[in-house]
């Protein structure tokens, strides 16, 4: 059975991630800033409740250590916790950002800094590791969400963290992948809440759990060829989202003068694929 911890586990789809990887066989670690929401998922899947604040350095090295001591190893991180506090921008205020910032990258960013050591730690005393992470960005970090700049920012963050993650990892047998769910949550209930509900079949196309099947496959054995990448997933559909990508070059071999650029900035655009539209747009 392998070893799983899930942050922003109490509610949404961080509980409906422990529900499923519980029944997928998985011994947890689950966490949560409310304590007694938490307690309730982990009583349901047999998990050990972890509550605290993810993105404090020292409690996200803490929850690492205390999956190793409960389960002997630790084979997954499942990066769920968030925060959006939506804002236009010329309304954004510092607190809200800094807080938006801290929750999401800096909570993802801190459990992933340790688990790595660990990992690391265990390949390079000959183990053959076989470790996922599951990080958690948004349609509003790929595409960009007006009336959500901070969150936007903070998820495309993680999309970065992912790829880079994902790269260095590698050697020590380490995936890194992450999710852009749509699925309806305490962040987006009022925008969800009768959204591609199916009438004819019943199927609730924007309920957490249909993003947890993913979740549980890339935090599996079966994943490890596979990193590096983001999936979008809502409902029933599944996709590959394709990040930047270099385009067509145009070289003078010198500098350019700024009224040479205008024709040629046009002229690369017009053989550019058109940019994705902004949500909200």
């Amino acid at each position: 059975m392998r070893s799983v911890i899930v942050t922003g586990a109490a509610q949404g789809l961080g509980r409906a991630h422990a529900l499923a990887l519980a029944e997928a066989g998985a011994r947890l670690v689950l966490n949560d800033l409310d304590a007694d929401a938490l307690a309730d998922v982990a009583a349901r899947t047999g998990a050990v409740a972890v509550p605290g604040d993810i993105a404090d350095w020292d409690f996200a090295a803490a929850l690492v250590d205390r999956a190793v001591a409960a389960h002997g190893r630790l084979d997954a991180l499942v990066n769920n916790a968030g925060l959006a506090r939506d804002r236009m921008v010329v309304n954004l205020a510092e607190d809200e950002w800094d807080a938006v910032m801290r929750v999401n990258l800096k909570g993802t960013a801190a459990p992933l800094r340790h688990a790595a050591a660990h990992w690391r730690a265990r390949a390079k005393a000959g183990e053959d590791v076989a470790a996922r992470v599951v990080n958690t960005t948004s349609g509003a970090g790929l595409m960009g969400s007006v009336g959500q700049a901070s969150y936007s920012a903070a998820k495309a963050g993680i999309a970065a963290l992912t790829v880079v993650a994902a790269a260095e990892l590698a050697r020590y047998g380490v995936t890194v992948n992450a999710i852009a769910p749509s699925a309806r949550t305490a962040m987006t209930e009022t925008v969800f809440a009768d959204a591609m509900r199916a009438p004819d079949t019943g199927f609730d196309a924007m309920a957490p759990d249909n993003v947890s099947p993913l979740v549980v496959w890339l935090a599996g054995a079966d994943s490890g060829d596979v990193t590096g990448r983001v999936f979008e997933v809502s409902g029933g559909a599944v996709s590959v989202a394709d990040g930047w990508q270099h385009g067509e070059t145009r070289d003078a071999g010198r500098r350019w003068h700024p009224d040479e650029l205008g024709p040629v900035v046009r002229d690369l655009l017009s053989r550019a694929p058109a940019p994705a539209a902004v949500y909200g747009a």
